[in-house]
């Protein structure tokens, strides 16, 4: 099992484009062959991709990362060196079969099938699922009523998107607790990773999959105390209330943003509409520009107290326009918005080909789909270095460079320097 070395040991983020170090990826696999026409809508995905070349774009993907300083974590290997864990071995072996369509026959054989395999092959299985005559001497009478085609234990395809499952909010981790049920295991596997793995020793976990309903792709780290939370389709008012009580707590902000968004598949979580590409500038979906607001949530008059946590009195102000309120929280006299200047129609389809789900490499450059040629020109217009990447077959889950991506370890942003005289 890997170690944390002097250089990597730091953990955590202030902003969203503080010089990226050290990223959390996972490459897809055997979980993306499991997709067809009849379960992929089940599984959260718009299409079938062609595998091949989806691990080809991936690849593509973290080469770019790696060429620019940035190393590279990738989930399934940690995952594999946990299970050498026998307390992270059981957790994930019981959340796996902890599935009432079972039955207590058939939960009993897959989990002693599970036990029995080596770390690596648990770690497949875990990921890529268990299909229904894949389970030797299976049996039980939810056995028998199975299709063929059926999961004893269903695959994780959206592990791809290692954002959702976890965000780092200054020097802690929030486990997020996902609201689709295809997707509650992925939680599972991050916080036993985040839990068991020494390169997180120490780390502390500032949320869980216990809680409310909250996403990783619906937390934005606006500003070094600022966070920006959406609350839609994936994350919860209770979600994001909850989030503000912990870091106002613990002292990792002084205010939230709760962002109201459209609770609809196109606008699954904040990401999807706007993503920082600078310390005083975003990219945005044109059509809700002018029309998203924010409330401004802060600790009450008795401050923030870490021996308290979820009983931290809150201050709801609101709402404003979402641009003045993060321009206020962030101390800065406006938000930039890149302006795409794009045709209603052509906004919309680049929206829906995440073009702006930007991954900020640094201040001014950031990872994009090449395929939206528009948005990204009007990036570079504005003084934005755009890394184009492919994502034909990376995007049939809906998710862009930012959703594929979890920033373990960002450098703090300098202090901001005062205006010339």
């Amino acid at each position: 099992m890997s170690a944390p070395t002097a250089d990597t040991a730091v953990l955590g983020a202030t902003s969203e484009v503080g010089p990226l170090r050290t990223v959390l990826l996972h490459r897809p696999g055997a979980e993306l062959r499991r997709l067809t026409p009849r379960n992929n809508d089940q599984l959260l995905f718009d299409g079938v991709p062609w595998v091949p070349r989806a691990q080809e774009e991936h690849d593509a993907f973290a080469a770019e990362l790696t060429a620019r300083g940035v190393e590279v974590l990738y989930l399934d290997r940690l995952l594999t060196e946990v299970l050498d864990t026998p307390a992270a071995r059981a957790e994930l072996v019981a959340a796996a079969v902890d599935d009432p369509r079972l039955g207590a026959t058939l939960r009993r054989t897959a989990a002693a099938h599970l036990a029995d395999l080596a770390p690596a092959d648990l770690a497949r299985a875990l990921v890529g699922g268990v299909a229904h005559d894949e389970l030797p001497g299976a049996r039980g009478l939810s056995w028998e009523l199975m299709d063929r085609t059926d999961f004893v234990v269903r695959p994780l395809p959206n592990l791809l998107f290692t954002r959702d499952s976890s965000v780092w909010v200054g020097d802690e981790v929030a486990v997020t607790s996902l609201a689709m049920p295809a997707r509650h295991r992925e939680s599972t596997i991050t916080a036993a990773v985040y839990a068991h793995h020494p390169r997180f020793a120490g780390a502390e976990q500032l949320y869980d999959a216990s809680l409310e309903h909250l996403e990783g792709g619906d937390v934005l780290l606006l500003a070094p105390g600022v966070v920006a939370v959406g609350v839609g389709e994936r994350t919860t008012p209770g979600g994001a209330e909850r989030l503000a009580r912990r870091v106002f707590a613990r002292g990792l902000a002084h205010t939230v943003l709760v962002v109201p968004i459209a609770q609809q598949r196109a606008t699954m979580h904040l990401d999807t509409i706007a993503t920082m590409v600078d310390v005083d500038a975003m990219v945005m979906y044109p059509a809700v520009a002018d029309s998203l607001v924010a409330w401004t949530v802060t600790a009450g008059a008795g401050g923030a107290d870490r021996m308290a946590d979820d009983g931290t009195d809150l201050v709801v102000r609101g709402p404003a326009p979402f641009v003045t309120a993060a321009a206020a929280a962030m101390g800065i006299d406006r938000l930039r918005v890149i302006d795409t200047g794009l045709d209603p129609v052509t906004a919309e389809r680049e929206q829906w080909d995440d073009g702006n789900n930007t991954l900020a490499l640094a201040p001014r450059m950031a990872v994009a789909y090449e395929r939206n040629t528009v948005t990204n020109a009007a990036l570079e217009a504005a003084g934005i270095e755009v890394v184009r990447i492919a994502g034909s077959e990376l995007g049939s889950g809906r998710g862009g460079p930012r959703c594929m991506s979890c920033p373990v370890t960002r450098d703090p942003l300098p202090p901001p320097q005062p205006p010339e005289a």
